[in-house]
């Protein structure tokens, strides 16, 4: 007994969530420069000894020092953005191909914390992804 056809609405689907993926992606090397904008006006902000000055209530702390921790959360950040990018890249290219359906699934997990683009790319990757047509689609390609 032959499986039941797979609906052309499954692959449509597929290749609307791996142009998302990159999209994302794509979303998120842009923030990657907004980042480094923010980083650079900020440093210019801090880095001007001549305007801390004349503030009345100094904080308790100097703002070369509190700089130089915000240094580590641009840092941080960066590294998010960039992992969050290759990894969105990599989900979009291997549901374009029909591969590493866990893979997807797990990116998809972690993309629900981009609010709110890569939330609702995630839900909505993990609805296509769970479908029993979906699976056997990807079990139709699999080599194994």
């Amino acid at each position: 007994m032959q499986p039941p056809p797979i609906p052309s609405k499954d692959a449509e689907h597929l290749r609307i969530l791996s142009i998302c993926h990159y999209v994302v992606a794509g979303l998120s090397f842009l923030g990657i420069g907004f980042l480094v904008f923010h980083y650079l006006f900020m440093k210019t902000v801090f880095g001007n000894a001549k305007m801390w000055d004349k503030v009345k209530d100094a904080p308790p702390f100097s703002p070369d020092e509190f700089f130089g921790l915000m240094q580590w959360v641009y840092v941080a950040g960066g590294v998010l953005m960039i992992t969050g990018s290759i990894l969105s890249l990599m989900s979009g290219r291997f549901i374009a191909r029909r591969k590493a359906r866990t893979f997807s699934i797990v990116v998809a997990g972690l993309m629900c914390m981009q609010i709110p683009f890569g939330a609702v790319l995630g839900v909505f990757t993990i609805i296509v992804l769970t479908r029993d047509s979906v699976m056997r689609l990807y079990g139709a390609t699999d080599p194994a």
